[in-house]
This record gives structure tokens, C-alpha cells and sequence, in this order.
């Protein structure tokens, strides 16, 4: 008896029941890096899915967001609001 199975449907991810899929990993990684969904289920429960990295999407180094202060950022705060963080 096979511990996973196919869809019907050829566009639905596969589903692979756990113990295959730590027996396969390396396998499914490779499907996954050919643009294949995996679906990993426990019993009859979906539980994750492995699916391709998007390419399109630029790692940023760590540290560095995409966002700008704007000028206001660096007024004088009113005393009445100066006052209340110094409280």
C-alpha cells in the first residue's frame, strides 16, 4: 500500500502522508525545485504544503527595510506631549 497518493486533478498538488514524506524528502524537494506543490497530510488531515520559492521576490540583507521617514518625523513635539513621555 503506497503512503501517498495523486489528485485527480493534475493542477491540485500532490498529497504525500507524512512517514513518505520523511522517507523522501529529498525527493520532493527536487519536485518542488521543478515547480511542483507538494501537500503533506496526517491521515486524512492536509497540514502543510511545500511549494517554490517565488523568484521574483529580492532578498533584502537583513537590517534593511524599504521605507522612508517622512520630514515631519523630525519636528519638535508639542510640550503637552513632551511632557506626557517624560511621566
Amino acid at each position: 500500500m503506497s503512503a501517498s497518493y495523486a489528485t485527480a486533478d493534475h493542477d491540485s498538488p500532490r498529497i504525500v502522508k507524512v512517514q513518505d514524506a520523511k522517507t523522501r524528502l529529498s525527493a520532493l524537494l527536487r519536485e518542488v525545485e521543478n515547480g511542483a506543490e507538494v501537500t503533506i497530510a496526517r491521515g486524512d488531515r492536509q497540514v502543510a504544503r511545500l511549494v517554490p520559492l517565488r523568484s521574483d521576490v529580492a532578498v533584502r540583507p537583513f537590517g534593511f527595510v524599504s521605507y522612508a521617514l517622512p520630514d515631519s518625523f523630525f519636528d519638535e513635539l508639542p510640550e503637552d506631549e513632551l511632557t506626557a513621555w517624560e511621566a
